[in-house]
């Protein structure tokens, strides 16, 4: 044979191997996994040119599953060597096949470490078809998730709160600290997320990340908007988190009674940041304002409604839904405390959330209050003790907070034992016919009947 037929990509300026095959042990980080992987050539010979030569195939084997295909190269069967996988002889020809088999072997040793580094599972036909050139893009989980709080934070301001954009960070931190703990990746396909995937994640982020479980369901959900822009896009086909779970458990986060707010109100501090803190505190508890929502607001906020009475208006940042709020007497008086008193037409001295809770603490401490003070707090405590306890409606309440339905209410509202005791006193009067019935039913003697 003079001339030798072959045709082979990926076989430029690559380091050639001298070896028949290679074993690899693989160890990973969490748990140890014997991967074997072997490369071989062999003649086929049920397949003989005019020539009589016959065409060389490499086979891969990953994990005892084969994968093989055509090298385009073809050698005269006197020149082989079956034990060897390997030309025989110094001759020009074999010397030649020989080089050409070395680069094709180093080419898919390289794509083996490179796909071992990228993705989770690494098969032999996912590593033939990358030799083969039969490439598929791999659009990856951390790379979509960058692309798409990129997006969020261009957006804050207009749709989106600063607030929203740094949950999305963490949750996608969180990500990428689970996949190089895991599977010693920088990234990961996102044709690979499973269901096992999830579900080792909120297992780590519950044991290694020190979530609480509400913690980790809120990283859930956002890892579940993730894979839904994914889906809607075309990027997966099916939906991983088709057969899980999110689970939030309940947590009365508590509000304060009419006393403790008494107590708050009639308490007497030196110190003038603790006194505005408090003030601050007292105006959210009467008109149910979330933290920002009070820092947002400017005198353009309070006006005059059809009733003829002051109602805060505004929105909120978080939803963007209008508020409306009738002006007590007590956040009347704490508004004009302040009144005049501030810059850009500012209602209230309002500290950052941090140091507001800060405060809030030490207030706790000082009116001995055995509850965990938060700005937030005083929402829950709008809910419950200035309003629903007070008989008004859960729908105005509703609305006064700014919520969009009823069910979100709900988790801030709580029927306390006085109003239950309110609402049925009276209730026995208004029964008083049946139970002169039931009465003189019980207290007569007993007839006899036919059949006694």
């Amino acid at each position: 044979m003079t001339d030798l037929a072959f045709r082979c990509p990926h076989l430029a300026s690559l380091q050639l191997f001298h070896f028949q095959h290679c074993k690899l042990t693989l160890q990973t980080k969490n748990e140890m996994i014997k991967s074997t992987f072997k490369i071989l050539f062999y003649v086929k010979r049920n397949a003989v040119r005019k020539d009589g030569s016959m065409p060389i195939i490499a086979r891969i084997t990953i994990d005892g599953k084969i994968a093989q295909f055509s090298t385009k190269i073809e050698i005269l069967p006197d020149l082989w060597s079956v034990d060897l996988g390997r030309a025989l002889g110094q001759s020009r020809e074999s010397k030649q096949v020989n080089a050409l088999l070395d680069d094709i072997k180093a080419s898919i040793h390289r794509i083996y470490h490179e796909m071992q580094r990228r993705d989770s599972v690494v098969t032999a036909e996912k590593v033939k078809n990358e030799f083969l050139g039969i490439t598929e893009h791999h659009d990856t989980l951390l790379d979509l998730f960058r692309k798409h709080n990129d997006d969020v934070q261009k957006l804050i301001g207009i749709s989106k709160s600063a607030a929203t954009y740094q949950k999305y960070e963490v949750t996608r931190k969180h990500l990428q600290t689970f996949i190089e703990s895991k599977y010693r990746l920088t990234d990961i396909s996102l044709k690979e997320i499973n269901h096992m995937f999830i579900t080792d994640f909120e297992i780590y982020l519950l044991t290694t990340g020190r979530c609480s479980q509400n913690t980790t369901a809120k990283f859930m959900q956002f890892f579940k908007r993730i894979i839904i822009v994914a889906k809607n896009n075309g990027l997966i086909v099916g939906d991983p988190f088709a057969n899980y779970k999110i689970r939030l458990k309940k947590v009365d986060r508590g509000y304060l009674s009419e006393e403790e707010l008494g107590k708050i109100m009639k308490k007497k501090f030196s110190s003038e940041r603790l006194e505005n803190v408090r003030d601050i505190f007292i105006f959210s508890c009467f008109t149910g304002l979330a933290y920002i929502d009070v820092k947002n607001l400017t005198q353009e906020n309070v006006r005059t409604s059809f009733d003829g009475n002051l109602w805060i208006m505004t929105k909120r940042q978080k939803t963007d839904t209008e508020v409306n709020v009738p002006l007590l007497k007590i956040p009347k008086m704490i508004l004009e405390k302040y009144k005049g008193k501030l810059p850009n037409k500012k209602l209230l001295p309002i500290l950052s959330n941090q140091k507001m809770n800060s405060y809030l603490k030490e207030i706790g401490n000082l009116c001995e209050i055995n509850k965990n003070l938060t700005f937030h707090l005083a929402r829950h405590t709008f809910a419950t003790t200035t309003t629903l306890a007070k008989g008004v409606p859960i729908e105005t309440v509703s609305k006064m907070l700014g919520h969009t339905n009823i069910e979100t209410t709900q988790i801030y509202a709580r029927i306390t034992n006085n109003k239950i005791s309110n609402d049925m006193r009276g209730l026995s009067e208004k029964f008083s016919g049946v139970e002169k019935i039931y009465k003189e039913r019980n207290l007569s003697p007993k007839r006899k009947t036919g059949n006694e």
